[in-house]
């Protein structure tokens, strides 16, 4: 089983062809690769400023939109409970261990950060989706030297998706 992608999308300002979700699976393939990832699942969905302005508020503390958020399966929360699932002599846990985690891009944001730095809406959303990917893995860009880390890893997939600047 190869990176799986599922895309949903729960606004109308940008249209998402099934190109931009081709592309979207190249790059997953791509940034997995790089990273040792050859199984799993990835859920992204495509949501309003406003989506995702609720969100940020909720998960993060930060009142405002932002232009992505990523929701990893594995991370633990210190005061976290522990879920136990009880499961019937050969019965197998279907789909949630293979389930890498949610990323949400602002279709909104993407649009307007694609016109201001003049590139494209697919290069825009490709690098979103990217970034999103590597904080599943486990990536931050608390300090410079992560943010470079992370920077590069992300340019490299894209320039092999060739989705430069």
């Amino acid at each position: 089983m190869a990176l799986q992608l599922e895309c949903n999308n729960e606004q109308e300002i940008i249209e998402i062809g099934e190109d931009l979700i081709e592309l979207l699976n190249v790059l997953l393939q791509k940034a997995g690769e790089a990273e040792g990832i050859t199984e799993g699942e990835v859920a992204l969905t495509f949501v309003t400023d406003e989506e995702i302005h609720e969100l940020n508020r909720e998960y993060r503390g930060i009142d405002r939109p932002t232009d992505v958020l990523s929701f990893a399966m594995n991370e633990s929360v210190e005061e976290e409970q522990e879920i136990v699932y009880e499961l019937e002599e050969g019965e197998e846990l279907e789909g949630l261990n293979d389930m890498l985690g949610d990323i949400i891009i602002s279709a909104e944001t993407a649009k307007a950060q694609s016109e201001e730095y003049g590139h494209s809406l697919e290069r825009e959303i490709g690098f979103l989706f990217v970034h999103g990917f590597l904080h599943l893995l486990g990536y931050d860009h608390q300090d410079e030297a992560s943010e470079a880390e992370m920077m590069g890893k992300q340019e490299a997939v894209l320039a092999q998706a060739g989705l430069t600047r």
